[in-house]
């Protein structure tokens, strides 16, 4: 059945792929992005959003609901990297995270939500991360942000249960994508070798494993998977094995072995 989807930070990386994906799956796309000139020769339908703008996302809302009388499915994928030590985090870098990673979500699903609960049907599929299951060095802030997710997801899913609309959670582990070019780094802001070793050894393991990860349309063909579910799971993990089973790990080992573990791979001995 063919549906109206809105995938939100579409002009690169996984949600350039995915919106592409889901077109060429004969769905009617529109992809977001704040800057409608970054999306060029593609598909689906380029229209401008900035996640952390109220007035910016409803009248993009409006403009879709006009055009097509309907949302069926929203993807909320926009989000942004920061990294840095959370032992000397200013404050501002952390509200920064969670406005597009955490807020962006809230706002676009709010702005929607009241058409898809009025006709009772609807998809939102929420793109967190492994990092939103278990914690990273160096990349608490994201980590936090995609945590978040988690919950509000979980959360939006018992309310919606009478109303028709899902909820779907999608858990990316590394993909090979511009994401890890544009991840913002905070300075190291205190006199210590040793933690200032451990963060640059945290940040190339982090990009390593980021440029030898899998192509975006991994993901992609995972998503139009979902949206073509009448009762989508709540979850799912995407990724290599090795990372997809980081969760169970975590689960069934003792805490102390677990932060071993990750320490260990992120080079923190």
């Amino acid at each position: 059945m063919k549906k109206v989807i809105l995938i939100t930070g579409a002009s690169s990386g996984l949600g350039l792929a995915t919106a592409n994906a889901l077109a060429a799956a004969g769905h009617t796309v529109y992809g977001t992005t704040r800057d409608i000139k970054r999306i060029k020769d593609v598909s689906f339908n380029p229209i401008q959003m900035d996640v952390t703008d109220d007035a910016s996302v409803n009248a993009a809302v409006d403009k879709i609901i006009k055009a097509e009388g309907r949302i069926d499915v929203l993807v909320n994928n926009a989000g942004n990297g920061i990294t840095g030590p959370l032992y000397a985090m200013p404050v501002e870098f952390a509200k920064k995270q969670f406005e597009v990673n955490f807020f962006g979500v809230v706002r676009v699903s709010s702005a929607i939500l009241p058409e898809m609960i009025e006709r009772k049907q609807g998809l939102v599929v929420n793109i967190g991360s492994l990092a939103g299951l278990f914690g990273l060095p160096y990349q608490g802030l994201y980590s936090a942000s995609k945590f978040a997710i988690e919950g509000y997801s979980e959360s939006l899913r018992m309310e919606l249960q009478n109303t028709g609309v899902k909820v779907a959670v999608v858990n990316p582990g590394d993909f090979k994508t511009d994401f890890t070019g544009n991840r913002e780094r905070v300075p190291f802001s205190i006199k210590n070798e040793k933690l200032e070793g451990e963060f640059n050894a945290a940040v190339a393991a982090m990009e390593k494993d980021e440029s030898i990860g899998a192509h975006p349309d991994k993901l992609a063909a995972q998503i139009v998977k979902i949206v073509s579910k009448s009762s989508p799971s709540h979850s799912y993990l995407v990724g290599a094995i090795g990372q997809t089973i980081v969760p169970t790990l975590k689960a069934i080992l003792p805490g102390s072995v677990f932060v071993k573990l990750m320490n260990d791979h992120y080079g923190i001995k």
